[in-house]
C-alpha cells in the first residue's frame, strides 16, 4: 500500500476519533450540568452504616491510627522545598468557608525555609489546626503523605493538596456534598492553571480546561478512574481499606484512584466535582514541561499495566463503560499520540502540495470551535475571563500541536524504559519544579 495513503488514513482516523469524542464530551458535559442542578438541591454529608461497615471490615489499621472525627476534614500537603508557595497555599485553606478541618504539612526533608514558614504561619494563625510532620530524609511524595495520614489524620474525609496549589473558599464544602451519594469514594477537583500570560501558560490553561471538561462525561457514565493529586477528596475509611498510597509508580495520585476503582466502581465510585475549584501553577519552561509530561505518561502507563485486569473485565463489579470504553480508550490514546504529530505534519504537507487546504482548515476550525465552546461554557469563568481567553482561542490548534510533540517525545522515552513499566520499584525521592510564586523572605538570623 502507498505510504502516503497510509498516512492519510491515519490522519483521517485520528481526526474522526477526536471529532467523535469532542461530540461526546459536549453532550456529556451538558447532561452533567443538568445532573449538577438536581444534585445541588440535596446538601449535607452522611455516611450510611452499611457502607461504613463494609469499609471498616477490611480496612488496613495500624497501631498509630487515630479515631475519626465525624465531619472533620484532614487536609494533607506534601512539601519538599516549597518556600516560594507554601504560605499562599495555607492562606487559601484558612479562607475556606468550611471550618471543621485540620491541616497536615508533610515536610519531606526540605532544605530551604519551608519548615520555618509553616511554623511562622502557625504562630500568626493559632486558630487554625495546623501541624507539620517532618521526614528525616526525602522519602517521596506518596510515602510522605502516607506517614502524615496514617499517624496523624483524624478526619472522616481526606483532601490532598499540592504545595503550589490553592483552593476556592467553597471548595471543601462543595467537595463534601458529593458524598451524599453513599457509593462515592473519591472526588476529583476542577483544577485550573494560575498563570497563562505566556504561550506556555496559555497552552497549559487550554489543556486543563478541555481535559477536565471531559471528566464530566466520564463522571456521568461512571467510568472515571483518574483522580489527580490537587484537591482530591476521599473517605478516610476507603483510604484505610486500600492501604493509602502505593509508592511503586511515578504517579501515586493516579495509582490511588485506580486502586480504589479496582475494588469495583459500582460500589466505589469516582466523580468529578466541577464546582470544587482548585488552581495550581503551570511549569515555567518547555524543558520543565517535557520532564513533567514524561513523568505523567510513565506513571500513567505503569498504572495501566498494574491495573490492566480492569480492561474488558466482565465482572459485575465494574460498569461496562469502564471495562469496555474508558480503560481501552486510555490505552488507545497512548498509541494515537505516537502517530498524531506525524499524521498532522503530513496532512499539512499534503494540503500544501495538492493545493487542497480543506482538510487542514477543517481540522483547524474544529479545534478552534471546540476551544471556544469550552471557554464560553465554563461555569467558573467570569465574562471578562471568557473574553480574554477567547482572543487566544485561534492559537489553540498550533499550541496543541506543540503539546503533541512534547507527548511524542515522552512516549519515546517511555518506550526506551519499557522494562520499568512491568518491573516497578519503590519511588523514594522527588524534587519540586521551579515555582513562580512570590518568595517569602525571612532573615535566617532572626
Amino acid at each position: 500500500m502507498d505510504f502516503a495513503l497510509v498516512i492519510f488514513w491515519l490522519f483521517a482516523g485520528v481526526s474522526i476519533l477526536y471529532v467523535v469524542h469532542f461530540g461526546l464530551y459536549l453532550v456529556g458535559a451538558n447532561l452533567y450540568d443538568v445532573w449538577q442542578q438536581r444534585r445541588k438541591s440535596m446538601r449535607g454529608v452522611r455516611l450510611p452504616v452499611e457502607y461504613e461497615a463494609e469499609c471498616a471490615a477490611t480496612a488496613t489499621w495500624t497501631r498509630h491510627a487515630l479515631p475519626e472525627v465525624p465531619g472533620l476534614v484532614s487536609i494533607a500537603i506534601a512539601a519538599h522545598n516549597e518556600e516560594a508557595v507554601i504560605v499562599r497555599t495555607l492562606d487559601s485553606i484558612r479562607r475556606s468557608t468550611y471550618r471543621s478541618f485540620e491541616v497536615l504539612v508533610a515536610d519531606d526533608a526540605s532544605t530551604d525555609l519551608t519548615g520555618r514558614l509553616v511554623r511562622d504561619f502557625q504562630v500568626r494563625h493559632p486558630e487554625m489546626d495546623l501541624r507539620m510532620v517532618r521526614m528525616r530524609k526525602n522519602v517521596g511524595k506518596g510515602a510522605a503523605l502516607n506517614s502524615a495520614l496514617r499517624r496523624h489524620a483524624r478526619g472522616q474525609f481526606v483532601i490532598t493538596l499540592d504545595a503550589d496549589s490553592v483552593i476556592e473558599p467553597d471548595a471543601i464544602t462543595n467537595a463534601l456534598s458529593y458524598f451524599d451519594d453513599p457509593h462515592v469514594a473519591g472526588v476529583a477537583a476542577n483544577v485550573q492553571i494560575l498563570e497563562e500570560t505566556t504561550a506556555l501558560g496559555i497552552l497549559q490553561r487550554f489543556e486543563h480546561m478541555i481535559g477536565y471538561r471531559s471528566k464530566k462525561l466520564y463522571s456521568l457514565l461512571n467510568c472515571e478512574f483518574v483522580v489527580g493529586g490537587v484537591a482530591s477528596t476521599y473517605r478516610m475509611r476507603v483510604l484505610r481499606k486500600v492501604g493509602f498510597y502505593d509508592t511503586d509508580t511515578l504517579t501515586e495520585d493516579i495509582g490511588l484512584s485506580a486502586k480504589i476503582t479496582s475494588l469495583g466502581n459500582r460500589r466505589f465510585r469516582m466523580v468529578f466535582g466541577a464546582d470544587v475549584v482548585a488552581k495550581t501553577e503551570g511549569v515555567l519552561t518547555f524543558r520543565a514541561l517535557a520532564k513533567q509530561r514524561y513523568r505523567w505518561k510513565y506513571g500513567s502507563l505503569q498504572n495501566l499495566v498494574k491495573y490492566r485486569r480492569m480492561i474488558f473485565n466482565p465482572s459485575r463489579r465494574y460498569t461496562g463503560t469502564l471495562a469496555y470504553y474508558r480503560m481501552p480508550m486510555a490505552v488507545l490514546s497512548e498509541f494515537t499520540l505516537l502517530i498524531s504529530p506525524l499524521a498532522w505534519t503530513y496532512a499539512v504537507y499534503w494540503s500544501l502540495a495538492t493545493r487542497t487546504p480543506a482538510l487542514i482548515l477543517g481540522a483547524y476550525a474544529t479545534i478552534t470551535a471546540y476551544t471556544l465552546l469550552t471557554i464560553w461554557m465554563d461555569e467558573n469563568l467570569t465574562v471578562r475571563e471568557r473574553s480574554r481567553l477567547a482572543v487566544y482561542a485561534p492559537t489553540a490548534y498550533f499550541l496543541f500541536y506543540i503539546m503533541d510533540l512534547v507527548q511524542l517525545t515522552a512516549a519515546i522515552r517511555c518506550i526506551a524504559r519499557s522494562r520499568g513499566l512491568f518491573r516497578r520499584t519503590e519511588m523514594n525521592t522527588w524534587k519540586s519544579p521551579q515555582r513562580a510564586g512570590s518568595m517569602v523572605v525571612i532573615a535566617r538570623g532572626a
